[in-house]
């Protein structure tokens, strides 16, 4: 005998809400059900159709796109392909395996000593994730990230400042994702993605996802050593000096952030014509030098300009010049207090970066 269901049951067995459910029907997702009487009777393909919604949902799909799908397997049209390409984006991106791990022997590998703190924060940061019911075991998704926070604590950095450097470092990882997921999609898969693929080319972008997934991650590791080799070469020799002396990194009075140039070096002004400018409101003002030709624009006392889609960042009038600005001394002193002294014109250079990214990004959102 088939199951029926109410739409209060329907609800209970699929997860959706009963809102959601007439919501489903309304744009055409979800078959009306049949009118018995007073009562509206659903069946078991109302139950496959919300797991199914449920499920693309999960995979990042919009309801117009699920609402194409669906309207193509009324149609009689296999999914299989369709469904395979998502199975090959949604697989892992990585070969490593998920291990376990006690509570007694994390403690071991971080020194012995407990943390409760820092074990909280890596729940939260997905470096460890709790196993039900076994309140002393965890999940770890990535042993290699687990490895890394190890070695650098047993090195001597504290557990706050790894967290830190974590959250830090994702916020670029996942930018660095997000522009090449956005450069393939515009060079090779926005052919299969104007519409709704038909299974020969979900195949083939399916094939395609397999050759270009390791390409990312080779690409980082590549930059990532060329970058360590030449800024760690550089920074030993700044410290150790020429003649083998030890020379501690030094900010001029006044604090001066540089940024890097075209060239990858680091681009110093002169003090501009005139001379030092007027105190601005919020304390003591310092000079920060940056070259136009970078996309690294450094954070001023005013109210950074509003970039979107229709106002791109102009391009510089003189490439190789550069220009001088004020920045508050209590925000460099914030600043260094955070990062230490030698990140200062990092972090300043890259959170102004961010910044900027973001308001491009804004700018090409869609709006309501």
């Amino acid at each position: 005998m088939a199951v029926e269901y109410r739409i209060d049951d329907l609800a209970h067995h699929s997860g959706a809400t009963a809102r959601t459910i007439r919501a489903y029907q309304d744009r055409g997702l979800l078959p009306r059900p049949e009118r018995r009487g007073r009562a509206n009777v659903y069946g078991e393909a109302h139950l496959a159709r919300l797991h199914r919604i449920a499920g693309l949902l999960d995979r990042g799909y919009t309801l117009a796109s699920i609402k194409e799908l669906l309207d193509a397997w009324d149609a009689g049209r296999d999914l299989g392909g369709v469904l395979g390409l998502v199975a090959e984006v949604d697989g892992p991106w990585t070969d490593e395996q998920a291990e376990r791990i006690s509570r007694t022997a994390l403690d071991e590998r971080f020194g012995g000593a407990e943390d409760d703190d820092a074990v909280t924060e890596a729940v939260r940061l997905g470096v460890l994730v709790p196993v039900p019911d076994t309140p002393d075991e965890f999940l770890v998704p990535s042993p290699r990230e687990l490895a890394v926070a190890a070695e650098l604590h047993l090195a001597g950095v504290p557990l706050p400042a790894i967290s830190g450097h974590l959250r830090e470092l994702r916020v670029h990882v996942e930018h660095i994702a997000a522009r090449f997921l956005n450069f393939t999609t515009e060079h090779v898969f926005h052919q299969f993605l104007d519409h709704p693929p038909t299974d020969e080319e979900a195949a083939e972008a399916a094939a395609l996802v397999r050759r270009l997934r390791p390409l990312a991650q080779q690409t980082v590791d590549a930059e990532l050593a060329r970058a360590m080799r030449s800024l760690a070469t550089s920074y030993l020799r700044r410290r150790l000096g020429e003649h083998g002396e030890p020379e501690p990194f030094a900010e001029p009075a006044g604090v001066t952030a540089t940024f890097a140039g075209p060239a990858g070096g680091l681009a110093t002004c002169p003090e501009p014509a005139g001379g030092p400018t007027a105190e601005p409101a919020g304390g003591p003002a310092v000079e920060a030098t940056w070259d136009p030709a970078t996309p690294a624009i450094p954070a001023t006392c005013a109210e950074p300009p509003v970039v979107s889609a229709a106002s791109p960042l102009p391009a510089p009038t003189h490439p190789h010049t550069c220009q001088s600005l004020q920045l508050p001394a209590h925000t460099l002193e914030a600043v260094r207090a955070l990062v230490g002294k030698e990140h200062v014109t990092a972090f300043v250079a890259a959170a102004a970066e961010r910044e900027v990214q973001a308001r491009v990004m804004d700018g090409l959102l869609p709006r309501d």
